[in-house]
């Protein structure tokens, strides 16, 4: 009769350790494969969200996420179409939508993913020259995209975005590139002084033309220039004098 309280606790206890091994309670982003003496139970093999229940000994779960999951790409060296190295970085947003095919057609997607992500990144990058991968950073993103998605799909792995964060180019590029720039916004403002001293050239030929025509208007522009002349507290005193009222004396 001592002992009976001894092995009552004792089967109680194991009781509480296998229910504990045979309940699991999954999150609403969260899904379990579950594993029947090695094979997928059911369908599709996946349990969950909610209470999900498993045979103690016989049932093994794996449990994936299906959040979108933010993988930064280390930072790569890479060789440019036009023979430029750079160091390029990146970050990749995907997420598991067929947890079977993830836990099952890779060993570790998210090292898989990772590795693919940064060979693909040093490919693409490789075939482009620094000039593209510059200005046209938004095709080379959608180009990355398409590469690392088609090849997570048999993973189960749906990739969404991928972003070249930055990029580092090596001082003499950036030097150069400076040089460059200054030298086109310098070709720029002769272009544009060019272009205003034309301008200027064809009205001051249009007003002579006016002027030519009506000798009036040449005697107000002087009284014009006067007034703007005779400011507040100007000593100098200027008088126009007529060109014709010279001629007799220029002739003899």
């Amino acid at each position: 009769m001592e002992q009976f309280p001894t092995v009552t606790i004792v089967i109680i206890f194991f009781a509480v350790l296998i229910l504990s091994s045979a309940i699991r309670i999954l999150r609403e982003y969260e899904r379990a494969v579950v594993f029947r003496l090695g094979r997928l139970t059911g369908t599709d093999g996946i349990k969950g969200p909610g209470l999900i229940l498993l045979i103690p000994v016989i049932d093994k779960m794996v449990k994936v996420s299906l959040r979108t999951i933010v993988m930064d790409v280390p930072t790569q060296d890479v060789i440019t179409q036009d023979n430029v190295s750079i160091k390029v970085n990146a970050v990749v947003y995907f997420r598991v939508i067929e947890p079977p095919k993830a836990i099952i057609g890779v060993e570790n997607f998210l090292m898989a993913t990772s590795q693919l992500s940064q060979t693909t990144l040093r490919s693409v990058l490789g075939q482009s020259e620094l000039d593209d991968i510059l200005s046209q950073r938004e095709k080379i993103n959608h180009k990355l995209q398409q590469i690392i998605d088609s090849n997570t799909e048999p993973w189960g792995i749906k990739v969404s975005n991928v972003e070249v964060k930055q990029i580092d180019l090596p001082q003499e590029m950036q030097r150069a590139m400076a040089k460059q720039a200054e030298a086109e916004r310098e070709r720029r403002s002769k272009i544009i002084a060019a272009e205003g001293e034309f301008q200027a050239s064809q009205r001051l030929a249009d007003a002579a033309r006016i002027l030519a025509a009506e000798p009036q208007a040449l005697t107000l522009r002087y009284l014009q220039t006067l007034r703007e002349i005779a400011t507040e507290k100007n000593s100098t005193t200027i008088f126009p004098v007529p060109i014709d009222l010279l001629k007799p004396f220029l002739t003899k």
